[in-house]
């Protein structure tokens, strides 16, 4: 039988908790201190374990943390209007788009980062640096479906009947949808083929359910394969779930999340010296390892074998999107997918 944990209802009541910001207010630091917007959970808890001793330790610096999703980080700071609640942004490829395009951002100098040589090319410019890569593909659970090959396998038996499924209010998913539409004629700007394709197998698909819910879905049962990032996968592996990575035979994608400076920020100097710490080497490492399982941007990190690429350099190798075409469109694909296949 086909198990739908999430209706339609349930599936928009958590997409707007995950989209509403509570009331934030900025802390006071002493001078010495730098203030950051940070993805709740995992980002939040690891850069609280790893990057902010290091930090203190390196610089006399204490990192204070605003824990915002990215669509909030933009609000937010927009609404400020010149006065911004955190010096510094972390944000995905289509945020990171829309702050440039709003002017959100300072000038970025990569001259003030004494890590930048050890990133790889391309990873720092005008408006930030990167300090994580996201390297996304298919989860399966290997004792109970054969290993897929690609996207469109997704939507065949046997590995339809225990998909699970999200939609576009993620990166991962929004990469994931086009992927799986290109694979039926589409483009990363007409995502119609996944719909039209969804439409004809929708009643076998396992389980649909917010972002957030899927790790738990695919932990008890619900689903044995999804579209995901390697992060989420190394993290149920830790905790015991039997779920392998494939990466997709029309390639892995990946996308990166960046850093960047608050415009009108008073603490410019030390938000350039807590980038240089993200990205250094030790805090890198500390990153990778689990439970936290980051994908390091320092070329000196030992990468972990767990991940689908010997080096940073076969990354060059993996699809990429252009965030500048998806962001107009990637409201109505949400509203689209609410109403016609998360019902």
């Amino acid at each position: 039988m086909t198990s739908r944990p999430y209706t339609r209802r349930k599936f928009l009541a958590a997409s707007a908790v995950v989209g509403s910001g509570s009331l934030v207010w900025r802390p006071a630091y002493a001078k010495g201190s730098v203030t950051a917007a940070m993805y709740p959970g995992t980002w939040e808890e690891a850069y609280r374990t790893h990057v902010a001793p290091a930090l203190k330790k390196a610089h006399n610096v204490d990192l204070g943390m605003t824990p915002l999703f990215a669509v909030d980080q933009i609000a937010k700071a927009q609404a400020a209007r010149g006065t911004p609640p955190f010096d510094a942004f972390v944000l995905d490829p289509g945020p990171r788009v829309t702050g440039i395009e709003r002017g959100l951002f300072e000038k970025f100098d990569p001259k003030r980062l004494t890590n930048v040589g050890k990133l790889p090319a391309g990873a720092v410019d005008e408006w930030g640096v990167t300090v994580a890569a996201q390297v996304v593909g298919i989860g399966y659970n290997p004792k109970k479906l054969p290993r897929p090959k690609g996207w469109e396998d997704l939507l065949k038996d046997p590995w339809l009947s225990r998909l699970g499924m999200t939609g576009f209010q993620t990166t991962f998913g929004t990469v994931s949808i086009i992927e799986i539409a290109k694979r039926f004629g589409g483009s990363e700007t007409n995502v119609e083929p996944f719909f039209t394709e969804i439409k004809k197998v929708l009643p076998k698909v396992a389980a649909i359910g917010a972002p957030a819910s899927m790790p738990a879905l695919f932990q008890q049962g619900q689903c044995d394969v999804t579209y995901t990032n390697t992060q989420t996968v190394d993290t149920l592996k830790s905790r015991g779930v039997d779920i392998e990575f494939v990466k997709p035979e029309s390639g892995a994608v990946t996308f990166f999340t960046t850093v960047h400076i608050a415009k009108g920020s008073k603490e410019i100097d030390n938000a350039y010296k807590y980038f240089d710490t993200v990205i250094s080497t030790a805090v890198q490492t500390a990153l990778m390892q689990p439970p936290n399982n980051f994908v390091p941007v320092n070329r000196e990190v030992k990468l972990s074998v767990n991940l689908p690429m010997a080096n940073l350099d076969e990354m060059s190798k993996f699809v990429r999107h252009d965030w500048s075409k998806i962001n107009p469109l990637r409201a109505g694909w949400i509203e689209r997918f609410n109403r016609e296949v998360s019902k």
